[in-house]
């Protein structure tokens, strides 16, 4: 193989980087769009970053405006299951570094005091395994986040399937965290519709994470036969929006090369109607992509960082493995 696009940074910085059998290559277009030159840059180089976020089916009264509800008593989260995809581990991983545990730390003190009560045995009980990984002063709250997040969620295989579930009527107050993206390909019907769907994080007062965002990063194999015809579909890919126009047209994807951002926004993102069955023109909310700079910011997605997902893959990831072993059980 020439070269490879390729998700789930711990795997890639344990098994790939760290053992040669990766390059990274930073287009010189790429590195002066983000600021920098090839030579300063430190990292991989990621094509674009992929949200996946919460969402919940409306047609019911049930509503979410903290992430420590999606984890409350009788809750069950469609996810696909931390065995299928890998970088659903990552996002579990990355909830354990100091700034992130902080954050679920200040969503749990939002709720009220009879929510917390549910939810202090679980964080007392955890405040020793954290100390024992080696996490932070709000680690604790982070494996309690964890732990009730891997015994309750009703893991599913793909994506896709977990949509389509969602945005039927009959999915009444189920919720799920999978890529954003998908509500692209829903078709309406009469029981079906993206207005079914919420996105959580664009609800006025959401208080904590309203998801998680990974990237697909570009590398040339080390012992590649064409790494010159590489290098350049790479630089294509990353520098123009005609390269990444392939990836363009999907929400809650964001190319990294900002000046091809703001281009791929202008030609795509403003599209949140559709054709209703009658002909009228329906606007569709969970469509309205706010961005990467939002979903960042105010959205407070969970980035996967792959040197700290590889440096607690065996501790956290271990601890996560005995989780997993014991809810299926």
């Amino acid at each position: 193989f020439a070269m490879t696009l390729i998700q789930d940074g711990n795997q890639i910085e344990s098994k790939m980087v760290q053992t040669g059998i990766l390059d990274t290559f930073i287009p010189k277009d790429w590195a002066e769009a983000n600021g920098t030159t090839p030579e300063e840059y430190q990292g991989y180089l990621p094509l674009q970053t992929l949200n996946k976020i919460f969402m919940y089916n409306n047609t019911g009264s049930k509503s979410y405006d903290n992430c420590w509800d999606f984890v409350a008593e009788g809750e069950h989260g469609l996810f696909m299951d931390i065995d299928s995809e890998i970088v659903g581990k990552n996002f579990l991983y990355m909830l354990t570094r100091d700034d992130y545990a902080a954050m679920l730390k200040e969503a749990f003190d939002a709720l009220s005091a009879e929510e917390q009560a549910y939810f202090q045995p679980t964080i007392n009980e955890m405040a020793s395994e954290a100390e024992s990984l080696g996490l932070g002063e709000n680690g604790k709250y982070a494996l309690a986040w964890i732990k009730l997040w891997v015994g309750s969620y009703n893991a599913q295989t793909d994506d896709g399937p977990i949509c389509n579930t969602l945005v039927d009527q009959s999915a009444t107050d189920q919720f799920g965290l999978i890529v954003y993206s998908k509500l692209r390909s829903v078709e309406e019907s009469a029981s079906v519709s993206k207005n079914n769907i919420t996105v959580a994080a664009y609800n006025d007062g959401y208080t904590g994470m309203g998801g998680f965002g990974y990237c697909h990063y570009l590398f040339v194999t080390d012992n590649s036969p064409l790494p010159w015809t590489a290098c350049a579909f790479i630089a294509y890919m990353t520098c123009t929006a005609d390269g990444f126009s392939a990836w363009g047209k999907d929400i809650g994807g964001y190319s990294s090369n900002p000046e091809v951002a703001a281009e791929n926004e202008a030609i795509y993102h403003h599209e949140t109607g559709g054709m209703a069955e009658d002909g009228t023109t329906v606007e569709y909310a969970a469509l309205n992509d706010h961005g990467y700079d939002w979903w960042t910011n105010e959205g407070k997605l969970v980035l996967e960082d792959p040197e700290y997902c590889a440096s607690v893959s065996f501790t956290v990831g271990s601890w996560i493995e005995m989780l997993d072993k014991y809810s299926a059980g």
